[in-house]
């Protein structure tokens, strides 16, 4: 039984270089994903939406990260080709050894074109 924050660590690595099906493995069928510009309740829909971030990513930087039991939030710049650096917080529930809820908090205007004419799903 891996703990919160080692399975946070790998999915946030599998995501990071775009490994989408490492990163499955680590959440539930129902992941619960909340964000300023999208919510999805299965995690291809979110999957698919962060392919269409990835090419824009130049890299992330963390910042902090707080665990407490199942809970892990981690703070770090999101730094883009487009908008520069971004600060994103997220949020992860983590149940079963895998993630089951992610909750995103950051200043969606300088995504607002990448959303555009992408239906949330």
């Amino acid at each position: 039984m891996a703990n919160a924050l080692e399975i946070v660590q790998k999915y946030q690595e599998a995501t990071g270089k775009g490994d989408f099906g490492a990163a499955r493995k680590l959440v539930h069928d129902d992941l619960a994903f909340h964000g300023p510009i999208d919510q999805f309740d299965k995690p291809e829909a979110l999957f698919e939406a962060l392919k269409t971030l990835l090419p824009i990513v130049e890299r992330t930087e963390v910042r902090k990260v707080f665990a407490d039991g199942n809970d892990v939030c981690v703070l770090y710049d999101l730094v883009t080709k487009t908008s520069g650096a971004e600060l994103i917080v997220e949020w992860f529930k983590v149940r079963d050894d895998k993630i089951a809820t992610i909750r995103v908090v950051f200043d969606a205007r300088p995504f607002a074109n990448l959303h555009a004419g992408r239906k949330s799903q």
